[in-house]
């Protein structure tokens, strides 16, 4: 697994398997966000499978699916109420990490200054530097 943080309570990672459920658990992760279209992903590792994973080692599970062409304001303030604004302690995954980056980062526009959003990304290993002026306004 490669975990990494945004913020105290917000994590993001490449895509995730139903054995790593454990191991989140014991990491501290509450909630698992899964931003992957099923689409991308072979049976075992759809939304269900990770899932029922999931909330069979007691974590809480919701899927906000994304795509570059579906982050659009209702959905980033989607994504942002199933994670962010739970209060868990979330691990969002998508295939490289990028997609749950850029979808938290769009949420949290408005609500932090874009250089302190772009710092969390790049310290975890995401470059947003190219959102600066996107991350400027009100987005959501």
């Amino acid at each position: 697994m490669d975990i990494r943080q945004l913020t105290p309570r917000y994590f993001v990672s490449p895509q995730i398997a139903a054995e790593d459920m454990a191991d989140l658990a014991a990491a501290g992760i509450t909630r698992i966000l899964c931003n992957r279209p099923d689409a991308e992903v072979p049976p075992s590792h759809s939304a269900a499978a990770i899932r029922a994973a999931a909330e069979a080692a007691g974590l809480s599970f919701d899927a906000q699916p994304l795509t570059h062409q579906t982050m659009v304001p209702e959905v980033i303030a989607n994504n942002r109420a199933l994670g962010v604004d739970t209060g868990d302690v979330v691990l969002a995954y998508c295939a490289s990490g990028t997609r749950s980056t850029i979808a938290w980062a769009l949420g949290q526009a408005g609500e932090m200054e874009p250089d302190t959003i772009i710092q969390a990304a790049q310290d975890g290993g995401y470059d947003l530097s190219n959102m600066r002026q996107v991350l400027a306004q009100k987005f959501g």
